[in-house]
């Protein structure tokens, strides 16, 4: 795959929106000009099924949607991590994250995104790639689910290229996508410059970028979102790296309607 196209959506003038609040997310688009929205589907930090908040729910969001021409993206929760070597962890995850492709694909969502996850400090990172492996074997992917990139941890599954490269050995052929995040991959010590390349070099394709800046410095390990511009890493960076991929982009940054607001239009000044 070139790095202008991604196998979801990408064209030649990216899609470009945010990540909002679930009750409405259709007025969240308006109120940012946002050609797309992600967001969670329930409480990011629990373990309940998803739920659509929307008024009407999943039918009514997806048909608003459409009719909108706004496109949804749903987040899994954060708690979910189907690589690590605690079986009351794991086993729970890979059932959460079948019930949130299942919820996601009702709304008509063109993607879920997932963390890679991590293992503890004393186990075998192999053991971690290995659980991702049986759970992508085991997944009914109804949409395409999309595995991010994470800031944090030595023992993290997507935290530097090798591990994402080892990570691909494990579920390259399974049929699922990647997520790049430019303030994890910065503050999770990826260079920039050529993230894209290397990305794709290892994976055959990036799928959607969570554009953000970083509050903190080049591998702190901090996953501290920042407004384009205000942080260690710089609107120019994040807008060659979101040209490069060629993909839909989303901001996860602060300032609500405003702040976000603000983030698209320079993205969109970028990739016009």
């Amino acid at each position: 795959m070139s790095a202008e196209v991604g196998r979801v959506g990408g064209v030649a003038t990216p899609r470009i929106g945010a990540h909002v609040e679930q009750l409405d997310p259709l007025a969240e688009a308006a109120a940012r000009e946002a050609d797309l929205v992600q967001f969670f589907l329930g409480d990011p930090q629990g373990w309940n099924a998803p739920v659509v908040a929307f008024d009407g729910g999943a039918a009514a969001l997806r048909a608003a949607a459409e009719a909108g021409g706004v496109d949804l993206y749903v987040h899994a929760p954060y708690r979910l991590n189907v690589a690590t070597t605690n079986n009351r962890i794991r086993i729970p995850s890979r059932k959460l994250l079948q019930e949130h492709v299942d919820g996601a694909a009702e709304i008509g969502a063109k993607a879920l995104i997932v963390h890679a996850g991590h293992v503890p400090q004393s186990d075998d990172p192999e053991v971690g790639f290995d659980n991702w492996r049986k759970c992508a074997e085991r997944l009914d992917m109804k949409l395409p689910v999309l595995i991010e990139n994470t800031a944090g941890g030595d023992n993290a599954m997507a935290r530097r290229l090798d591990r994402i490269a080892r990570l691909w050995d494990a579920v390259g052929d399974s049929g699922l996508g990647f997520c790049l995040d430019t303030c994890h991959a910065f503050a999770g010590g990826i260079e920039l410059a050529d993230v894209v390349p290397r990305l794709l070099a290892i994976t055959g394709r990036i799928d959607l970028v969570h554009a953000n800046d970083s509050r903190d410095a080049f591998d702190s390990g901090a996953d501290r979102h920042a407004n384009l511009g205000d942080g260690s890493i710089g609107a120019e960076t994040i807008g060659d790296v979101a040209q490069a991929a060629g993909v839909p982009v989303v901001v996860e940054t602060p300032g609500g309607a405003a702040g976000q607001g603000a983030d698209i239009a320079i993205l969109r000044k970028r990739l016009g």
